[in-house]
């Protein structure tokens, strides 16, 4: 697998037109391409170990053929108990789940803990990702993000059960406070629930329980009972009432209004939005538009287009996450069948998909017209991830199979030095290579905070079902 400055390298090379391949690399072979000079791609050259293998066959065969009866029955005694040797060391090879998840819990938590140091003395600041010369750019609390950082540490609270970690949480949760009164945005969910949610849900404390309740009735003044669904963003001269597939990620936080309130009408609003993007949100093949806009006098849809995707009729990667966590959201809190049907159906659009990578993590847009060379997004795959790890707990065990296995695949890819940052390095974020978006040409090929969250949410959830 090429790299992201691979990637560019063997960009470069082809405008200039001096790209060839290496005969026997794995992936240039897959890049595919013959041309004049070659592009150094770092994979290693694959047919060394085959022939190398292919002469010890040779050597075994020629030597038991001339061994006598008795002779070559104690060879062949001895030579299954070191192939076998050889195949029980080839399998302890790989790290397993368990030692990976482990590490990689512990250095994540290492990397936040100097995060939360860096920004300890500026309570008006929350870490949002590195600018190019790789140094911290931060937010207010307004910033759609805010909440990931005090949810990640919660998350890491909640693992490590170390009080330096429960100090930082509460001092990062509380720099969002205002944000309960905040009517002029859809993502409440994210700001609050994973910052808040996650302290109420390890805490217990009542003002947080306050806050969140107040958030919700702020968001649920954006819900139109004409339309059915709560505006995304506000009105403007190309959108009436816009509402884009990531919404569908809020409603977790209005699911948990209801049940903490007992008052129904959180729940309704969920079941309305959530039915409303069904019908007008996907496309046949259970691919998502980004962005659907609405009529407000006939609730009908007026526009279907994308702010962050390829174009209006691509599969934006991290919209098709959103989409596909927010419906098994839906089946977990209703029990209603449609919405886990919903979230199987989008599960088979990712993971059929004949552009979705061998590791499993997808490029930013599933029609990206430069593929294979098109930047991959990292925080796809973790959403991914884990909405695959919890729908797995409600299907049969075939599809739980499949849905772990690619799970697992996306845990390990996002845990090798490839997305997984060293120590001191990527402004102390835990993953590499995500694209926020690249039409608009912001937070591209960085770390966001939401990859970390939910990374660190896959590995949290993952240690439990395997527990």
């Amino acid at each position: 697998m090429l790299n992201q400055r691979q990637v560019k390298a063997v960009l470069y090379a082809k405008e200039k037109g001096r790209l060839r391949t290496h005969k026997f690399c794995r992936c240039c072979r897959r890049q595919g391409g013959e041309k004049k000079i070659t592009v150094r791609c770092g994979d290693k050259l694959e047919f060394l170990p085959q022939i190398f293998g292919y002469v010890i066959i040779f050597l075994y065969v020629w030597r038991l053929l001339t061994l006598k009866k008795d002779d070559m029955k104690k060879m062949f005694i001895l030579s299954m108990g070191v192939i076998a040797s050889l195949l029980m060391g080839c399998g302890s090879g790989e790290e397993s789940m368990e030692a990976l998840i482990k590490d990689r819990l512990e250095r994540s938590a290492q990397h936040y803990l100097r995060m939360a140091e860096s920004l300890k003395d500026q309570p008006d600041k929350l870490p949002r990702t590195i600018n190019a010369e790789g140094m911290l750019v931060t937010s207010n609390s307004g910033w759609w993000c805010s909440g990931f950082v005090p949810g990640t540490l919660w998350y890491l609270y909640e693992y490590t059960k170390d009080e330096v970690f429960l100090t930082y949480a509460r001092d990062y949760t509380a720099r969002i406070e205002k944000e309960q009164f905040n009517k002029g945005t859809h993502d409440l969910g994210f700001m609050l629930y994973c910052s808040f949610g996650n302290g109420y849900r390890l805490t217990g404390a009542k003002p947080y329980s306050e806050i969140l309740l107040t958030g919700a009735e702020s968001l649920i003044s954006r819900f139109n009972p004409t339309v059915g669904c709560i505006k995304s963003w506000n009105s403007n001269a190309r959108w009436q009432f816009p509402v884009i597939i990531d919404n569908m990620m809020n409603l977790e936080f209005l699911f948990w209004a209801s049940r903490e309130s007992g008052d129904p009408k959180y729940r309704d609003i969920c079941i309305s939005h959530a039915d409303v993007t069904t019908a007008n949100h996907f496309r046949p093949d259970y691919s998502t538009y980004h962005v659907v806009s609405y009529d407000t006098i006939t609730g009908q849809p007026d526009r279907k287009n994308t702010a962050q995707g390829f174009s209006d009729a691509s599969a934006w990667a991290r919209g098709q996450a959103w989409g596909f966590y927010g419906y098994v959201v839906m089946y977990r809190e209703t029990k209603d069948v449609k919405y886990l049907e919903q979230a199987k159906h989008i599960a088979a659009f990712l993971l059929h998909h004949p552009n979705l990578p061998a590791d499993k993590i997808p490029y930013w847009d599933f029609n990206a017209p430069e593929i294979p060379n098109e930047l991959r997004d990292a925080s796809a795959g973790a959403i991914m991830a884990s909405a695959l790890i919890e729908l797995s707990g409600y299907v049969d065990a075939t599809l739980a199979k499949e849905y772990m296995g690619v799970a697992e695949t996306q845990i390990r890819t996002l845990s090798s030095p490839e997305y997984f940052a060293e120590s001191g390095t990527n402004g102390n974020f835990i993953l590499k290579h995500s694209v926020g978006s690249l039409p608009g040409k912001s937070e591209v090929d960085v770390p966001l905070t939401y990859a970390d969250y939910y990374y660190i949410e896959a590995l949290l959830r993952y240690q439990a079902v395997k527990k």
